[in-house]
Parts: C-alpha cells; sequence; structure tokens
C-alpha cells in the first residue's frame, strides 16, 4: 500500500488547452466521438456506434442519480447575492426524506456559500414567486469550507419542489458561463430518476433512445445503480502524493437484483467512474462480511480496501454471493453505504472489465482510476495524447471513450 500511496500526482499531469473543453454538448448527443481502446490499439468511431464494441448477452451498468437544481440565489436587503450551494442533507440525513415533503417544512444541508460577506445575519429570505412560497435559509454552523444551513418554507410543498422553482443547474466549475435553459436537459441523462447530484455522472450524457434500442438489439442487458455525485469531484489533488489526499465521500443505493446480475454475468460494463467505484465496492463489502459476520458496511474508507486486499484473494462470486445473502438475511431491499474508495494505480479490480468514460482533469483521481484500469504506466498517457491530437473534446460535455481493461483475464 505504501507505493499507491507515494504516488506523485505530478506523474498525472498533461497540457489541456482551453480550446480542448467542452462548453457546450453536441447534439444529438450520441454523436460525440468515441474512442475505443482495447489490446493496446485505439480506434476512433462515435458514439452512436457504441455496441458494436460491447460483447452480446453482457451486462451494462448506469449511474441512474439525477442532477438537482443545486444551486439557490438568496438576496439581501441592499441587492446582494448570496448563493447556496446544496451539497448533502444532514436532517434528514436520507436524499429521499430531505428532497421530500414533510409535517416539519424544514431540512438541514451541508452547502457552500457564495459571498458569504455579504450574509451579515444568520438568516435569509428568498420569496418565491412562481409557487407562492417563502423560502428562509438559516445559517448554523461551519462545516470544514462550508456551513450547515437549516431551510423553511411556508407552502405544502417537497424541497424538490422548491428548489427546482428557485434553483439553477449546477454546471462544473471549468465551464465559466451562466446556466442557460437547455442545461435542464443536456445535462441530465436520459435515464436520471433519483434526485441527489449535484454534478452529472458525464459519462451518461451521450446515450440517447437511439443507443438503448442499440444494447437492446445486441441482447446487452442494462441495470443501474444510484450514487448521488458531490461537489467532490471537482476536488482538486492539493497533496504532493495520494497518500496525503482527503477522498470526497459519496453515497450509494443498490438493489439486490443488481447483485444477482453481477454474480450470474461474466463481462461487466460500468458506464462512468460513479458506477465503477460504486460496484467496486460492493466487492469489498463482501469481503468485511466474509472476514467478520458482523462487519459495518455502511461505509468504506478510502484505504480500507487495500488492507483488506492484503487478507484475502476471494472471487467475485464468492463476495458478491455473501453480500446478496446479508441482504437476504437481515430483509434489506437495496445495500446502502457511503463510499470513499479511491481507486489508484495498483488498485486489484475485482467487477468492472469494460469502462465507458469521458476525458478527465489533468492531477484529478478520475485520472488516477482510469491509469489504474489501464493497468499500464503510459497507457493513460497515449490515450490522452491521441484524443488531443484528433480534436476530442475534454470533460463533462466532451466526448467519450471505451476502454477494456487489462487488469482482467
Amino acid at each position: 500500500m505504501n507505493a499507491i500511496q507515494n504516488i506523485s500526482i505530478a506523474d498525472f499531469q498533461y497540457e489541456l488547452p482551453n480550446e480542448k473543453i467542452a462548453y457546450e454538448p453536441l447534439l444529438p448527443k450520441d454523436s460525440s466521438k468515441l474512442l475505443v481502446y482495447k489490446n493496446g490499439a485505439i480506434q476512433d468511431d462515435h458514439f452512436y456506434n457504441v455496441a458494436n464494441h460491447l460483447p452480446e448477452n453482457s451486462l451494462l451498468v448506469f449511474n441512474n442519480s439525477k442532477v438537482i437544481p443545486a444551486r439557490l440565489p438568496f438576496f439581501t436587503e441592499t441587492g446582494a447575492c448570496v448563493e447556496l450551494f446544496l451539497l448533502e442533507p444532514i436532517l434528514p440525513n436520507s436524499y429521499e426524506l430531505a428532497l421530500g415533503k414533510n409535517g416539519d417544512k424544514t431540512c438541514t444541508w451541508k452547502c457552500f456559500v457564495g459571498n458569504l460577506k455579504k450574509w451579515k445575519s444568520t438568516v435569509i429570505d428568498a420569496a418565491i414567486e412562481s409557487i407562492h412560497c417563502k423560502l428562509t435559509a438559516e445559517r448554523l454552523s461551519t462545516i470544514e469550507d462550508a456551513y450547515e444551513i437549516k431551510f423553511s418554507w411556508d407552502a405544502d410543498l417537497a424541497f424538490s419542489e422548491i428548489i427546482e422553482a428557485l434553483g439553477k443547474i449546477p454546471l462544473p466549475p471549468y465551464i465559466k458561463r451562466e446556466t442557460i435553459e437547455s442545461d435542464k436537459i443536456t445535462y441530465q441523462t436520459i435515464y436520471a430518476k433519483i434526485d441527489g447530484s449535484v454534478a452529472a455522472p458525464t459519462a451518461g450524457l451521450h446515450f440517447t433512445d437511439n443507443t438503448l434500442a442499440s444494447l437492446r438489439a445486441k441482447n446487452i442487458q442494462t441495470n443501474h445503480v444510484t450514487l448521488h455525485v458531490g461537489a467532490g469531484t471537482f476536488k482538486p489533488v492539493k497533496a504532493a502524493t495520494i497518500g496525503n489526499h482527503n477522498m470526497h465521500s459519496e453515497y450509494f443505493v443498490v438493489e439486490k437484483s443488481l447483485l444477482e446480475n453481477l454474480i450470474a454475468q461474466p463481462c461487466i460494463t460500468a458506464v462512468g467512474t460513479t458506477s465503477c467505484r460504486t460496484l467496486e465496492t460492493l466487492y469489498w463489502l463482501g469481503v468485511k462480511i466474509l472476514l467478520n459476520s458482523n462487519a459495518d458496511i455502511s461505509s468504506l474508507s478510502q484505504w480500507e480496501v487495500y488492507h483488506l486486499a492484503l487478507e484475502n484473494n476471494f472471487s467475485k462470486q464468492e463476495a458478491l454471493t455473501r453480500l446478496l445473502n446479508h441482504a437476504i438475511e437481515n430483509q434489506l431491499h437495496s445495500i446502502v453505504c457511503n463510499t470513499q474508495i479511491l481507486i489508484a494505480p495498483g488498485y486489484p479490480f475485482q467487477i468492472v472489465d469494460i469502462l465507458i468514460t469521458n476525458f478527465h482533469q489533468p492531477q484529478s483521481t478520475l485520472l488516477l482510476l482510469i491509469a489504474a484500469f489501464l493497468n499500464e504506466e503510459n497507457n493513460w498517457r497515449s490515450i490522452y495524447q491521441h484524443a488531443l491530437d484528433n480534436n476530442y473534446r475534454f470533460l463533462s460535455y466532451g466526448d467519450s471513450s471505451i476502454l477494456f481493461s487489462n487488469n482482467r483475464g
């Protein structure tokens, strides 16, 4: 594990010119370029052909989390705008309950606060005329670089309805423009279902009804996880080595039916790094129970997997079957966990064989995951250089790639 913790983030730097960053999506969504990496070779294609590159009768796993309009503008008595950026619920701590309707008409969230110096008092109001509602925000306490904010309102509405009327879609910080109406559609996957993300699982943005139909025509099964993407996905690695970086934690829910499909299917494709992190976490939760039937599987810390990897060589089937049996024994409909898993070169992949993903920022944990998945030191660099040389569009609204692992047999 020391070798992994000593990885220098400077080794994952590359030059990304501004003109290579996509500030707007291509339409139709599946017209994006698709870089195919398999058996050491690179091929250029378009995303509408993605099914052609996937094995028949395999399993494709999406993240069906839905981006919420998390940027909430409030105005002080002097007219200054204070923006509250919803990060994660505190009370209730369930996304479903915090975004729903409750008798108290209150909820408390961890939030970033923009223009804090203009927020003189602890309470600020927003009048939302379109839904005849007044939303009040009360600043309670500091949480690291954010704040605990209590929201209350005076209408018989769910909090999700209120932020839908008031809020803005939170585009990534490197897209330096105002949100426009079309972002509500283009910065959302077509299969998004469960409210909670403050950043899109962007690998899925390329899918259209036509691409989903092409998957069905090839008997490629689909299933989903729900991982709510946090703002931490954009958190830069400021430490010189990975061992000194504090990985962000993200909440996910996985239904039992997915576990059954994962056990049965020999080839698994993850759509995006969020799906990948969730699937890999499931394996280690099963390992934890195999090693200790009373183990806590409500969370997985960033270095825990590397300790567990030294203690076992359980197969995918063994670990996932034990996790499934745990759910059955405890009458659980789903597995719920906060994962802090940090996947870096040297990580032993257990579940994911194929990864569909966009092109990521330099010196990011997402790029570390890509390098780990390719399992060869400079493969990521040759792939990214090919993309730069061939006018691929980078980051959230950019083009796509499909990567075949060299880790697994």
